[in-house]
């Protein structure tokens, strides 16, 4: 069974696997670790694979194919975060955080998710 872009992209940010994508602003916008994104999902081998690509445009190209939008920085990580503090020393002062919004996908409100069309 293949899984849609919005469907990968939810079960990453509802796994403990990944630190270089989390939800934030209380489950309303994902927030990307560019460069820990590039090692952690995009560096994985080919049987390991989440996107069929090694490049992270492929993956913005998605998300905006999917009606997401890029927010500047004044989304922030939730506070609610039980690892908040950790991924906080992760990232470094060079790392770019990059922060997308679709009205429907929501942390919140799941059943939303069937409405994430490609555009």
């Amino acid at each position: 069974l293949s899984l849609s872009f919005p469907e990968k992209l939810w079960k990453m940010l509802e796994s403990d696997q990944f630190r270089s994508i989390w939800w934030s602003e209380g489950g309303k916008c994902v927030a990307i670790n560019k460069d820990l994104f590039k090692v952690e999902v995009l560096g994985r081998g080919v049987c390991q694979r989440v996107f069929n690509t090694r490049h992270i445009k492929s993956v913005i190209r998605q998300l905006n194919l999917y009606g997401f939008t890029k927010l500047q920085r004044d989304c922030q990580r939730s506070a609610s975060l039980p690892e908040f503090l950790s991924e906080e020393a992760a990232a470094s002062a060079h790392s770019q955080i990059l922060y997308y919004y679709n009205p429907s996908f929501n942390r919140a409100h799941p059943w939303l998710l069937g409405t994430c069309k490609r555009r």
